[in-house]
């Protein structure tokens, strides 16, 4: 809302133009419809033009088509660079390592990570507890309670529950550094589950990488006390107290490409080399 009520003040003050830098895009999980559910995305990004924005900068939005959602210009800065350089300069031994998708739908991402550091790919599927695509909207439709009088009306067949086999790791882990890779770690729980599945398989260290930390409840807790080795975010989302209460959380500073960004915009240069060695799934 502050800076909805900001963009709106310096459109009525006729500026030029309205540059937004958002380097975490609030509410990106939520861009595709579920059951009855909104695309509060969607809304949101309404809801910025509206209030008079005409640029945006932003980094690794959940999806990337939600830039199909602006009637204006969105660069989606990428953070990979960053981490992959902290993978080859800090994480010791890390030719030994391999990259993990912690579900299928990740796969894409940790396969560029795989191919532009050289090193193998693994796979985990199956169960999640609290899936995203599962996740209740709070209603029930149609009623629990059915009336047997009056009309019937439509007949609806009866949905049978999706079976899900236990988690699985495609790929061999034994003996080698287990790197996952995701762009938010928000709920650490799906996290620390995949980390005991890779101890079990026998990786001797873990490491998460992501670009927003947001880390949010008792996450640094279930971290401190879970056999990952260190996540490291970057600091898109300030999370100074987390790393306070877990040695664990790293951070890698991002704020050289969006000073950069910003800068070649003000001064109308190109933005491509920004995007240099970045790949279609990245």
């Amino acid at each position: 809302m502050e800076l909805l009520i900001m963009a709106y003040a310096l459109k009525t003050s006729c500026a030029k133009n309205i540059i937004g830098v958002i380097p975490y895009f609030p509410y990106s999980k939520q861009c595709k419809m579920r059951k009855r559910g909104s695309i509060v995305c969607k809304l949101l990004a309404s809801m910025l033009a509206k209030a008079g924005l005409t640029h945006i900068i932003t980094m690794d939005l959940h999806q990337k088509e939600i830039q199909g959602f602006f009637t204006f210009p969105v660069d989606n800065l990428r953070a990979s660079p960053f981490l992959l350089q902290y993978i080859q300069e800090e994480v010791p031994d890390y030719r030994n390592a391999i990259i993990v998708a912690k579900s299928p739908s990740a796969a894409k991402r940790a396969q560029s990570y795989a191919e532009r550091l050289r090193l193998g790919l693994a796979v985990m599927h199956g169960e999640a507890q609290c899936s995203e695509s599962d996740m209740a909207d709070g209603r029930h439709s149609p009623p629990c309670v059915r009336n047997t009088f009056g009309h019937s009306g439509l007949e609806l067949p009866l949905m049978m529950a999706k079976e899900k086999p236990p988690i699985t790791v495609v790929g061999d882990v034994g003996g080698r550094i287990a790197i996952i890779v995701d762009d938010i770690i928000d709920d650490v729980e799906d996290f620390v589950a995949a980390a005991e599945i890779l101890k079990e398989r026998g990786a001797y260290k873990i490491y998460i990488m992501a670009t927003h930390g947001l880390l949010s409840a008792d996450a640094p807790r279930l971290i401190e006390e879970s056999a990952i080795d260190e996540v490291v975010v970057t600091n898109t989302v300030p999370h100074e107290v987390q790393k306070l209460q877990c040695p664990k959380i790293k951070t890698v500073d991002v704020s050289m490409i969006l000073a950069e960004a910003i800068r070649r915009i003000h001064n109308g240069e190109s933005m491509a080399y920004l995007f240099r060695n970045i790949t279609v799934d990245d």
